[in-house]
């Protein structure tokens, strides 16, 4: 398991399948939680998870993939693309403080 304190979190990725949908919506909702910090939140399918991410975040049915994808890079997985408890502890952590493990 991985871990990175939110306060060094500069790139969050949301991993999905095909690149469109819920996904897409859950984007757009962190970008907007996360507005006035230095994290920037991409978008992109599970199997072009840029290099330099520090924190993935994904459906729990493409969490294998994700780790294929970007072995050693923090994954957060989640159930529900709104209101999902995990995605929840990542913004708090972010904007607050703490750990994020994956």
């Amino acid at each position: 398991m991985s871990t990175i304190e939110g306060k060094d979190v500069r790139k969050l990725i949301v991993a999905c399948d095909a690149g469109m949908g819920s996904s897409v919506m859950l984007a757009s909702t962190l970008r907007k939680q996360l507005k006035g910090t230095a994290v920037s939140v991409e978008h992109t399918p599970v199997n072009s998870i840029p290099a330099d991410a520090d924190v993935i975040v994904c459906h729990t049915g493409l969490a294998d993939r994700a780790r294929a994808s970007a072995p050693g890079v923090v994954l957060v997985p989640f159930q529900v693309f709104i209101g999902d408890p995990a995605v929840t502890r990542v913004v708090a952590a972010i904007k607050n403080g703490g750990t994020i493990d994956g």
